[in-house]
């Protein structure tokens, strides 16, 4: 049975080409059973699944320009 903090409703917010956002503190389970806890009041997973600390976004998503030498 649910305890009132764990049935608590949060908000996910959806970016466009980005993570989807959560009002935390968050508690994520994976597909293989991990769980990853975030005690942050917001909590960004990633959605590209190129993040290096998945399911956690770490902004890989975004495009990076290349330096060019002069």
């Amino acid at each position: 049975m649910p305890t009132a903090s764990s049935s608590e409703r949060r908000r996910v917010t959806l970016e466009q080409g980005g993570p989807a956002l959560i009002e935390g503190p968050a508690e994520i389970v994976g597909e293989d059973g991990s769980v990853v806890r975030s005690d942050r009041f917001l909590v960004a997973l990633c959605r590209c699944k190129r993040s290096a600390i998945y399911p956690l976004c770490d902004t890989s998503h975004r495009r990076r320009a290349r330096r060019t030498e002069d």
